[in-house]
């Protein structure tokens, strides 16, 4: 007869089996993952301006780029809710047209960086040997540099374009990935669990991407908010100096370039103020839900 460990064991490798276990620690980790207010806050400020920038028709009957002479500096009024800039052109419409434009710039670029960095960090760190010491030497002479001044420097080189932007925060940005990911595959991979699929015959790339990736996903998840975040702002950033995307093309950064006027900075707020605003908010949204993404899919902190 059984001992009744052993039946109890029984029952979890059944549940294990059936999936029940797994389907419990996701519920358990959406459930840490809402009940964080600062995670939810985030997630409905991110929601929100998504959608109003995807929907953009939706909300405004404005173009981003029709010009009226006649409306120049036009203060907000109920038919232009933000007012005009110095050319005519809608604020409030710019804004949500060119919100797709930066987030897809900023999304854009952390995935990619990620799917670079993560992926080379992974393979890296739990193979290690030449191909750890070469891609560890290129991130370290990335990243020896501040990362702006390279981005300046790639944008001088390679001219002002949209995907040139996109290509160009992904070069910059693997690094820190990298070095993310393979920090976690190095304290992972003597771990008993790793040893005993090895024993099993397991190959290292499945052990490594199916089995060892999953523990270190926190970490990634804070990593890729954060990208996207810093992406938004060098954007606006690059923009704001004229060095982003074109300026004929709406973004949240060809908005603030206009400030560079003082006589605008100081007497046509409603130009840069709800720009700023809005790009405010929606960093610290995304900040909020890395933070909640990081707590919630940490397996040390799901009980």
């Amino acid at each position: 007869m059984k001992h009744s460990l052993d039946r109890k064991m029984d029952r979890i490798l059944e549940r294990e089996n059936s999936g029940r276990i797994k389907k419990g620690i996701r519920n358990r980790a959406l459930r840490k993952l809402f009940a964080n207010r600062l995670s939810v806050l985030g997630f409905i400020i991110f929601i929100v301006i998504l959608v109003m920038c995807l929907g953009a028709p939706l909300f405004t009957q404005y173009s981003a780029t029709k010009v009226d002479l006649r409306n120049i500096l036009s203060p907000p009024t109920s038919s232009h809710i933000f007012g005009t800039d110095k050319i005519g052109r809608d604020i409030w419409a710019r804004i949500l047209y060119g919100g797709r434009i930066s987030i897809g710039v900023g999304l854009g670029s952390a995935l990619v960086a990620t799917v670079l960095g993560v992926s080379l960090g992974t393979m890296a760190g739990y193979k290690g040997g030449w191909f750890d010491g070469i891609i560890m030497k290129v991130s370290e002479i990335l990243m020896s540099f501040p990362q702006i001044i390279l981005v300046l420097i790639l944008v001088t080189i390679t001219g002002q374009s949209l995907w040139n932007l996109i290509f160009i925060f992904s070069i910059t940005g693997w690094p820190s990935m990298y070095r993310m990911a393979r920090s976690q595959m190095l304290s992972l991979r003597e771990e008993e669990y790793v040893q005993a699929l090895k024993a099993f015959g397991i190959g290292s790339m499945r052990i490594a991407f199916v089995h060892m990736l999953p523990n270190a996903i926190g970490p990634i998840f804070v990593n890729i908010t954060l990208s996207t975040a810093m992406f938004i702002l060098q954007e606006a950033s690059l923009s704001f100096l004229g060095l982003g995307v074109p300026l004929e093309v709406a973004t949240w950064g060809n908005i603030l370039n206009a400030a560079q006027d003082l006589m605008i900075l100081k007497n046509s707020w409603w130009v840069w103020l709800p720009t700023g605003i809005v790009v405010t908010l929606f960093v610290v949204g995304i900040n909020f839900i890395g933070d909640g993404l990081r707590d919630a899919t940490d397996p040390s902190q799901i009980g």
